[in-house]
């Protein structure tokens, strides 16, 4: 495991960056977004809807040498809805948007309502996955919600990504299906 220090980071491209190059070939991402150049275009954009307010509650975080990054939504933080929705007007195929409005209605019925930490995306670059980066800023996000005496709350897409965060103590509380 590579020795790195974990703090928060204002440079926002650079982050963008890391999860965009680390969400390539997520399932769901690129369910929404599969062809190559539309992701690439599109894909940051959605990044700053769902997560870009962590930048301003001091909650992105980075490691020292930005192998990976945790954008963390603090208590009482929200995604930016109205960004999101107009990317996802603009940019979205007719054909996925209808299973694509279902699918979000069931992320939005496990959303939590009480005052909690929201992991929307945590990134490892391609080249360092599997070296314990996700395991420290794990780590690193869950301290501050248990000093907070908060529930911290995230969606994973992969069986990957589930096993990290049942690993630092998450609990499947439902699996979301729609449509295709």
């Amino acid at each position: 495991m590579p020795t790195v220090t974990i703090g928060p980071t204002t440079e926002r491209d650079r982050t963008i960056a890391v999860v965009n190059a680390a969400f390539r070939k997520d399932p769901v991402s690129r369910w929404v977004y599969p062809d190559d150049a539309v992701y690439e275009a599109v894909f940051p954009r959605i990044i700053e809807a769902m997560s870009g307010r962590a930048f301003k509650g001091n909650s992105a975080f980075a490691t020292s040498d930005f192998g990976g990054v945790a954008l963390w939504l603090g208590p009482g933080v929200e995604s930016n809805g109205e960004m999101m929705g107009a990317v996802i007007e603009e940019t979205v195929d007719p054909a996925t948007m209808d299973d694509l409005g279902g699918f979000a209605d069931l992320m939005a019925a496990f959303h939590l309502h009480e005052p909690h930490w929201y992991l929307p995306f945590i990134a490892v670059d391609p080249a360092r996955q599997g070296k314990g980066y996700g395991s420290q800023l794990m780590s690193y996000g869950v301290a501050i919600a248990d000093r907070d005496g908060l529930p911290a709350y995230l969606e994973a897409t992969t069986p990957e990504s589930r096993r990290l965060y049942e690993r630092h103590g998450f609990e499947v509380v439902g699996e979301i299906q729609f449509g295709s």
